[in-house]
């Protein structure tokens, strides 16, 4: 059961920071014990890895909640908080903050990101790196694909609704942090048991965002969605995961079977063309594009992480040396149907793209040839990179 609002701001929050210092005063003895015990373990150096990130994170977290603190205390003591001034320096924060987070784990984790994410860039956004308020001082921009020029839009970027696909640990700090890197302010429908993250619960809770209880009415959620999506404006950016849920092989199986059960045998076929997505569930994502019919929508593939779907597989994991590829598809807001069953086929159809993308870069034997020709010879395939 998720504590109060004062409770979680009185007592979550400031543990965090008092935390950090416990763990820097017992730092040496926990660093010799972890030292000590990685050559016993598989892997390289894992128990010190995780405590350096562990580290990492706490420093971190402890640094957004006071400074988060110090504006709430410079705005009135909250009164204005909801001011653009204020919104725009918690939007910095939480660029700082998941930059050093994303750039943390590469490091520790031997992660290579290549994000080809031009296409859902903010114009100008390149020159931010020059700038005082670079995310990361000293580093490189992310590397993206510049082969090819998005639609000019005036120096105005047009509000985005970004579908991604929704698998592996993290992909939604990594796909928010990308935006926020392309210069967009995301805008987030969570699970409200987030909100036991005293950094995520403090930001996201004063930044336009909904967290949904299970045991919410029905429909609320899209009610959130269209509340957030229809007061969008330039820069601004909606995430939504079609699929709900992070894929795995099972939950893939588990659906299919459902929907045969259903009776809804159609759908069943199209889930077994898709190879590494679930079918997404179009209710959510067409009341977004019925709230924002001005609104340029994103597709957003990534792989190099959908395996590791629990705490065991990320032990085994480590150091993961992994390579985590992100693509992004934008598609101009006058080609997104508004009818019901023409956003839905469209919506499927981007799916098919999104899948048959992945196709080319992952391996999954286990899956049948047949799953495979299905997808490879579907009408909607993604252009050359």
């Amino acid at each position: 059961m998720l504590p109060p609002r004062w409770v979680r701001r009185v007592v979550l929050a400031p543990l965090v920071p008092v935390l950090f210092l416990l763990v820097v005063t017992g730092l040496p003895l926990v660093a010799i014990v972890a030292a000590f015990a990685s050559p016993f373990l598989p892997g390289r150096w894992r128990p010190l890895r995780l405590l350096a990130l562990f580290i990492w994170a706490l420093a971190v977290e402890s640094a957004i909640l006071i400074a988060m603190f110090g504006l709430w205390v410079a705005s009135g003591f909250g009164r204005n908080l909801a001011d653009q001034r204020w919104q725009a320096a918690h939007y910095v924060l939480m660029r700082w903050y998941l930059a050093l987070l994303v750039h943390a784990a590469g490091r520790l984790f031997d992660l290579v990101f290549d994000l080809d994410v031009e296409e859902a860039r903010f114009p100008g956004w390149q020159e931010r790196w020059q700038s005082p308020e670079s995310p990361v001082p000293g580093d490189a921009p992310p590397a993206v694909d510049t082969a090819t020029t998005p639609q000019d839009t005036g120096g105005v970027a047009p509000p985005l609704v970004v579908f991604s696909r929704h698998a592996g640990p993290g992909d939604s700090m990594l796909l928010v942090h990308v935006l926020l890197q392309v210069g967009y302010r995301p805008r987030i429908v969570l699970r409200s048991v987030l909100q036991w993250a005293p950094g995520l619960d403090v930001a996201l809770n004063r930044l336009p965002s909904v967290f949904i209880a299970p045991d919410a009415p029905p429909g609320s959620g899209r009610t959130a969605i269209a509340d957030l999506a229809g007061s969008m404006g330039p820069g601004d950016a909606l995430v939504l995961f079609p699929e709900g849920r992070n894929f795995t092989l099972q939950r893939r199986s588990r659906s299919i079977a459902k929907l045969e059960d259903e009776g809804d045998h159609d759908a069943a076929d199209r889930a077994r063309q898709m190879r590494h997505v679930l079918v997404p569930r179009v209710g959510g994502p067409l009341t977004a594009l019925v709230a924002a019919p001005t609104a340029d929508v994103v597709f957003v593939a990534h792989t190099g992480l959908e395996d590791l779907s629990g705490m065991a597989d990320l032990w085994r994991g480590l150091p993961m040396e992994r390579h985590v590829e992100v693509k992004a598809w934008r598609v101009p807001a006058d080609e997104v149907p508004q009818d019901h069953r023409g956003g839905e086929s469209w919506l499927f159809g981007w799916w098919r793209r999104v899948d048959a993308w992945l196709v080319e870069r992952v391996d999954a034997p286990d899956l049948p040839d047949a799953v495979v020709d299905a997808v490879r010879e579907g009408d909607f395939r993604p252009p050359e990179d």
